[in-house]
């Protein structure tokens, strides 16, 4: 090994069965912090993509492994990238087409540069790829045509310039040789310019003579050396003008100028100057550039007449430092002569450096030593000598600094530790400045991120955290959040939250509470009950998340509130619902005797559990009271011997939460001073607690069917009444009379009686009168009417049995009869002497005044063959019952005995209903106010006299008299 560090360069050479070469040059250099070494390969021109180019992993000695690790790439700056590194195998290959023509031009050799960059730790290589030129290209002339005149009396060994060739191509690829059309009077001369260009000029070898052949037409073939051999061709058009035996010559074979790059256009270069012996128009020359390459025309120009050469377009020293262009100066018989013209640029301090970042590491862990390499920086200057040369700094209030590596390479490293909390990332600003006059600079800025390193642990904003929670709360509800930072970054302040494995009365606190291990809401998994436990003491753990993990812990106190969740429970007195207890009072207490004391406790806490007592309801409030704050019950005033041995009492006792709660407490009160006297009053005491509970729910339902059954009733009592009033209307305005119609089982109070015994009543009693049952054996018609007197049977034991219904707690109590519900005595069908009341006498009843005599004779001539047209159709029992009743007393004169039941034996008369009692009344008054009327018109000399006070109803006993009076 060198002693300046290098290592000694090894080549390799390969030659493959095209005949291609592959050479490999490696210098590898040791610094302190950078591995660089360099290699060159030699591939052809025109290679397809992935065609392969070297092994650089063997050639640089590098393991596959290292290339993948170090990332290894390809840093080509602001050039093409032609070629891919297959880091996978450690193979170069090509990735782009390449045109050596197009990358060089003329230039030879050809090659390109770039670097390879690996990472961990930093290694930087050069490798340079020569491209060798491929025969692609042939000879080409610029104009397919080319036109000379010349004077027959040139002169032998005249020269003639033919315009060149140009092929891109180098070496034995680029042209060779030029090939003249054999002819008598030119031979072509072959000659090499200092660039090693070739041009030809024809020179005359047989004098001319216009008139023998005024033209002449040549071929030029320009050919290379490549396999195969390619070639180009021009033809030459030659036209013998007379004699000009004078060619130009310039005064310079070299003329040779400065000219600044960037200069403006119009800008003077240089002046060309040629002379011709000859005279007159034979003497005038013209200046012109003769084969130009590339873009020069672009970018100079000639005055044709005076030769002066100046500036065209932009001339960047950075592309080309100096410029060959020959002169052609050419007079009118067209004799020329070549004359060459250097012109050197000069260059200026134009270019600013340029900063390319080849590799960057973002972010920078906060732990990382002093010294660690951080970015590797190209910096280029495309100018030359001290207008190139580039320094760089950064910001000295930074902890980084720059040092140089390679040429144009800087290394930006760490002078000083980080500490992510205090500065968590860096603008750092490099600046590059060249040393030109004046001088330029180029900034770039890059943004380095500091990662963060797990060493701070969470910290709780609060030492312990206190809570409150009402009871009975639902299960999930959250009750409270505790909430710790951490001041580190991303996952190593990514905080969880947990309950420390604690136990609260020997069960795990986790059966308690849970928390929401990433918001920290602590939320309760049960109800709880303030009555069993009043305080929580837990403690919450937070964890960030990184390697290794860092924690801190809180205490966490969650007081558990009470709420007015339990009613007062009552002590005393014991209610059960198998023996009744009582409380007895004798009937020589004072005023404020205890009775006895309501106790109750509550559960709660606080004003919760405060309670009072309320009479709610007694037998007589004015005997007793009930002391708010004890629950005494005392006597109010004295007792005395009317008041009742039976006294119930109802006591509220009731909390002072919000809402409040109550219970309630019967007490019963025997007002008695012995025993006996008690136990014959409370014998039903224990139904009226079962009574009671039902008494809401049977309220409810009952009201529920009696609002049915009356609006069903409303609307069926309100279709009869129109309908028999429209039936009664009809009758009335009739002519004809009305042959009155009796139920089938209707019988004569005299007869035998042909109505069945069916009307039956079964009273069932017990010592409970509201649970007793009234059975009604109902008949199989409704028509049928009970006239036996033998039945008067069953009415006496019902009514024997009535000491039992006075009770007056019985739902079956009999009321007295209702005056609507009753016939009187004259009403009713009976005995024909029966008498009425003094009502009825006077008319007031709800049957008409009977009709007169006058009356009863006029119906019966006005209906006499209608009456026994009717009478022949009926049977002989039903004659006989017409023949008693006068014939104005038709039906509706008759009770509907198929809704009204006369009991024998009995003052009252059960009917449907007083509704149609009174519609049927006022249907008799119409009837009688008309029967009134015929007999004014009948007896017109009674008109004046006073009416006579209506007579007593008729019953069907007096109606058989009147019959037997119109008879005779």
């Amino acid at each position: 090994m060198a002693s300046d560090g290098f290592l000694q360069p090894k080549c390799a050479k390969w030659r493959l069965c095209c005949g291609l070469r592959w050479q490999v040059l490696i210098f590898i250099p040791y610094f302190s912090h950078i591995v660089s070494g360099q290699i060159r390969y030699s591939i052809p021109e025109e290679m397809k993509k992935g065609s392969f180019i070297g092994n650089v992993a063997q050639d640089l000695g590098l393991d596959l492994k290292r290339l993948r690790a170090g990332r290894a790439r390809i840093v080509t700056g602001e050039s093409i990238q032609y070629t891919e590194l297959k880091t996978d195998k450690g193979v170069l290959v090509v990735s782009e087409r390449i045109d050596r023509e197009q990358l060089c031009g003329d230039v030879t050799p050809c090659s390109f540069s770039f670097e390879i960059i690996l990472e961990n730790p930093i290694e930087l290589h050069r490798v340079t790829v020569e491209i060798l030129d491929v025969n692609d290209h042939a000879p080409l002339f610029k104009n397919n045509h080319s036109t000379f005149e010349i004077s027959e009396s040139v002169a032998l060994g005249s020269r003639f310039v033919l315009e060149s060739a140009e092929d891109p191509d180098v070496g034995v690829n680029g042209l060779q040789d030029y090939v003249f059309t054999p002819n008598d009077h030119f031979v072509l001369k072959q000659h090499s310019n200092a660039d090693g260009s070739k041009y030809a000029e024809m020179v005359l070898q047989k004098p001319l003579d216009r008139e023998e052949r005024p033209r002449l037409s040549l071929k030029l073939i320009a050919v290379d050396g490549g396999n195969p051999q390619r070639s180009g061709t021009v033809n030459i058009e030659i036209t013998v003008l007379d004699a000009n035996d004078n060619a130009p010559v310039f005064n310079q074979s070299v003329y040779r100028a400065t000219v600044m790059e960037n200069a403006q256009k119009g800008t003077y270069i240089a002046t060309v100057n040629a002379s011709d012996a000859d005279s007159f128009s034979n003497g005038l020359l013209t200046y012109s550039f003769s084969n130009l390459k590339g873009n020069l025309a672009d970018l100079f120009d000639i005055d044709r007449t005076t030769g002066k050469i100046s500036v065209a377009g932009q001339i960047d020293f950075e592309k080309d430092k100096k410029y060959e262009i020959r002169v052609e100066a050419k007079d009118q018989g067209g004799l020329t002569d070549i004359g060459k013209v250097v012109i050197e640029i000069v260059d200026i301090n134009d270019n600013a450096p340029v900063i390319n970042v080849m590799s960057f590491s973002s972010p920078v862990s906060e732990d990382a030593p002093p010294g660690t390499t951080v970015a590797v920086i190209n910096v280029k200057d495309a100018d030359s000598e001290r207008n190139g040369q580039v320094s760089c700094s950064v910001d000295k209030t930074l902890p980084f600094q720059i040092k140089s590596s390679l040429t144009y390479y800087y290394n930006l490293i760490t002078d000083s530790g980080f500490d992510r909390e205090k500065m968590a990332e860096y603008n750092i600003t490099i600046t590059a400045r060249d040393s030109g006059s004046p001088p330029l600079s180029s900034v770039r800025t890059i943004h380095l991120r500091i990662s963060d390193v797990n060493d701070n642990a969470p910290l709780f904003d609060k030492g312990t955290y206190s809570a409150y929670v009402t009871e009975n709360n639902s299960p999930g509800m959250s009750i409270f959040t505790v909430s710790a930072r951490d001041s580190d970054w991303n996952q190593n302040a990514r905080i969880s939250y947990l309950l420390e494995d604690t136990q609260i009365s020997g069960t795990p606190v986790s059966t308690y509470i849970s928390i929401n291990s990433e918001t920290g809401v602590l939320h309760a998994v049960r109800s709880f009950d303030y009555e069993q436990i009043k305080q929580l003491t837990l403690m919450v753990k937070a964890q960030d998340g990184g390697s290794p993990p860092l924690s801190s812990n809180v205490s966490v106190n969650i007081f558990i509130q009470d709420q007015n969740d339990n009613a007062p429970q009552v002590l005393y007195p014991v209610q059960t619902s198998s023996s009744l207890v009582a409380e007895m009072v004798p009937r020589s207490a004072d005023v404020g005797y205890l009775v006895t004391k309501v106790v109750a406790v509550d559960v709660d806490s606080g004003q919760n559990a405060w309670l009072s007592y309320k009479l709610q309801k007694a037998t007589d409030r004015a005997l007793f009271e009930v002391g708010l704050q004890n629950g005494e019950i005392r006597t109010v005033r004295q007792v005395t011997d009317k008041d009742a041995v039976k006294q119930r009492l109802t006591v509220v006792v009731e909390d002072n939460g919000q809402p409040s709660r109550s219970a309630t407490v019967n007490v019963n009160v025997a007002v008695a001073d012995s025993f006996p006297e008690v136990l014959s009053e409370f014998t039903d005491f224990t139904h009226d607690k079962e009574y009671n509970d039902n008494l809401t729910f049977y309220l409810v339902l009952a009201l529920a069917v009696v609002s049915f059954l009356f609006i069903t009733f409303l609307v069926v009592i309100i279709s009869v009444k129109i309908y028999r009033w429209r039936q009664s209307r009809v009758l009335y305005h009739s002519n004809l009379p009305v042959i009155p119609y009796y139920p089938p089982r209707y019988a004569d109070t005299l007869g035998t009686g042909t109505l069945q015994h069916v009307y039956n009543y079964e009273v069932c009693r017990t010592t409970d009168s509201r649970k007793s049952d009234c059975k009604f054996v109902r008949p199989c018609s409704q028509n049928v009417l009970i006239m036996d007197p033998s039945s008067t049977g069953t009415m006496q034991r019902m009514q024997s049995e009535n000491n039992i219904l006075d009770e007056p707690d019985s739902p079956l109590e009999q009321k007295p009869p209702n005056a609507d519900w009753r016939f009187t005595q004259g009403q009713r069908p009976g005995p024909s002497g029966a008498g009425g009341p003094p009502e009825m006498a006077m008319g007031t009843g709800p049957w008409p005044n009977p009709p007169t005599e006058a009356e009863q004779l006029q119906a019966l001539m006005a209906a006499a063959n209608e009456v026994s047209e009717a009478t022949a159709t009926l049977g002989p029992g039903t004659m006989g019952l017409s023949t008693r009743y006068s014939p104005q007393f038709t039906l509706q004169h008759v009770p509907d005995y198929r809704q009204n039941v006369y009991i024998p034996g009995s003052t009252a008369t059960l009917t449907s209903n007083p509704q149609q009692q009174q519609q049927q009344q006022q249907m008799l008054m119409q009837q009688q106010m008309a029967a009134q009327q015929q007999a004014l018109q009948a007896q017109p000399s009674e008109a004046s006299a006073q009416p006579e006070p209506p007579k007593a109803a008729q019953t069907p006993a007096s109606k058989k008299k009147s019959t037997k009076k119109e008879k005779k």
